[in-house]
């Protein structure tokens, strides 16, 4: 597509402006290169369907799902979270999820007193019994705070589990389990979205038939 096709960022003469041919060019440029990325989950189908049986299973079965990351790895963590103690698509009961960036006290208690690296393994140690299972997203898999939680959650016993972007990178061998994209961070950022949505909707049956039991 150009940008005279998108009709975005033209002057009344129908010629793109500088400034705005620039930016319209940054936009599709973008856009094209999150296509890939995202259509690469295709090939993970199989074992998202997998953490989504494993996952349900353990919530169901009254087990508790931590969720964890930094900056936008964080907002999609909560909002994992947020599908689980809310509802997905259609009615449902409430499954016990808590995303450990959101516990702002405990964040900044933790990294006051221990450092940033322990504010996710602490929480991890504090909430996490053994057969619940820590979700973990980095788009670098190198975040050390995401390190310690992966240890942490080892040591307790629970089943720890990364989204991360390309391996090799330290988060992926520090899990029970992973499911790596290849991509620049933003593009692997935006597949997680729809990685988590999958996730979620193929969770959706198990936790309805759970809930009636």
């Amino acid at each position: 597509m150009t940008i005279e096709q998108t009709g975005i960022g033209t002057t009344e003469s129908g010629t793109a402006g500088p400034a705005e041919g620039t930016s319209t060019r940054v936009v599709l440029d973008h856009i094209a290169a999150s296509v890939p990325v995202i259509a690469s989950l295709v090939d993970h189908g199989d074992h998202i369907a997998a953490w989504a049986d494993d996952i349900a299973a353990r919530l169901v079965a009254g087990r508790r799902l931590l969720a964890a990351g930094n900056g936008g790895s964080a907002a999609e963590a909560q909002h994992l979270t947020s599908e689980l103690t809310g509802r997905f698509d259609g009615d449902r009961p409430a499954y016990s999820a808590i995303a450990l960036h959101a516990e702002t006290s405990a964040v900044t208690a933790i990294g006051n007193d221990y450092g940033f690296e322990q504010v996710f393994a602490r929480q991890v140690r504090a909430h996490a019994r053994a057969g619940d299972v820590v979700v973990l997203l980095s788009t670098s898999g190198k975040s050390p705070n995401l390190l310690a939680a992966a240890a942490a959650a080892r040591d307790v016993g629970a089943r720890s589990v990364a989204m991360t972007g390309p391996v090799p990178n330290p988060l992926a061998s520090a899990v029970d389990d992973v499911i790596a994209i290849d991509g620049p961070s933003a593009n692997v950022q935006e597949a997680q979205l729809v990685l988590v949505h999958a996730l979620c909707r193929a969770m959706e049956p198990a936790l309805r038939r759970g809930g009636t039991r």
